[in-house]
């Protein structure tokens, strides 16, 4: 699956978790803002950075969906073994840091 696709089927899950996920460019607002997860009016969001490259986009979403409960959840498989990367990651460095 290209990436264009994986970032939109992310997107889709988070869609399916009630987190509105938001494109938005930094350029401009005159501080330090990075792309991560927020909760506006009781509503959760994940604001991404216009400007980065899409493999990040990708990254950094996949890196907070693989932080969700998703027993209930159907999730392509292709998106499963994504997030499945980044909850392994997620895993062994708390396993590493003491």
């Amino acid at each position: 699956m290209k990436n264009e696709q994986l970032l939109q089927q992310l997107k889709d899950l988070a869609e399916k978790l009630n987190i509105t996920v938001v494109e938005h460019s930094f350029r401009g607002v005159g501080v330090p803002v990075q792309s991560g997860p927020c909760r506006i009016k009781g509503e959760d969001f994940f604001i991404l950075d216009k400007n980065v490259k899409l493999h990040q986009k990708k990254r950094l979403l996949a890196e907070y969906l693989a932080q969700k409960p998703l027993d209930d959840t159907y999730v392509l498989p292709v998106v499963r073994e994504e997030l499945a990367r980044f909850e392994k990651g997620v895993e062994e460095q708390q396993q590493a840091d003491p």
